[in-house]
């Protein structure tokens, strides 16, 4: 048995959980997510508890277990409280500012990088070199981090580009020259 499968979740006041079908749909404050689970795996409400378990012990159905089940979690955490991923901008003329739903970057090319941010996605700029991105839909939040980053990943020798805030970078020594 999956020792994360079988926690069930505890649905908060507010929130709405409703299953059709093989969609599992969740209202709450901060917006609603829906999700098309897998055929393996059962999700049962009953009260304020979700729980999910599978129909056999098949590989398939044991890797989709604690998946459905933490997946349906952050669907849960989601719409409750939301995610969020900080960014820190290192570099001598790096800046990014935010304007609406476009996020524009100046990160030491001859051009700037306009960067359209999917729906559901915000960005709060904080002295220019620092970067809140926020959402509702953890893999969405993550994977616009990723996207940004990946703009201008950070550098061995002098750490310059957009790391993560927790992100530690690990230094290089630079040339030594010939004596």
């Amino acid at each position: 048995m999956s020792r994360i499968g079988k926690l069930p979740i505890e649905i908060p006041q507010g929130v709405k959980v409703s299953i059709a079908d093989t969609i599992v749909k969740v209202d709450g404050p901060k917006g609603s997510l829906s999700r098309k689970i897998m055929d393996v795996v059962t999700v049962d409400i009953s009260g304020n508890l979700v729980t999910v378990s599978r129909s056999d012990d098949s590989i398939k159905s044991r890797s989709a277990h604690g998946l459905t089940r933490t997946l349906l979690n952050n669907m849960v955490i989601g719409v409750t409280k939301g995610f969020e991923t900080a960014l820190e901008i290192n570099g001598v003329g790096y800046r990014a500012e935010a304007k609406g739903d476009v996020l524009n970057l100046s990160l030491g090319y001859s051009h700037p990088i306009n960067y359209k941010l999917p729906k559901g996605v915000t960005v709060e700029v904080d002295k220019m070199t620092k970067l809140l991105v926020k959402g509702i839909d953890k893999e969405l939040v993550g994977e616009t981090a990723a996207k940004i980053r990946s703009f201008r990943e950070p550098e061995p020798y002098k750490g310059k580009g957009i790391k993560y805030a927790n992100e530690t970078i690990l230094r290089k020594a630079g040339k030594t020259g010939k004596k």
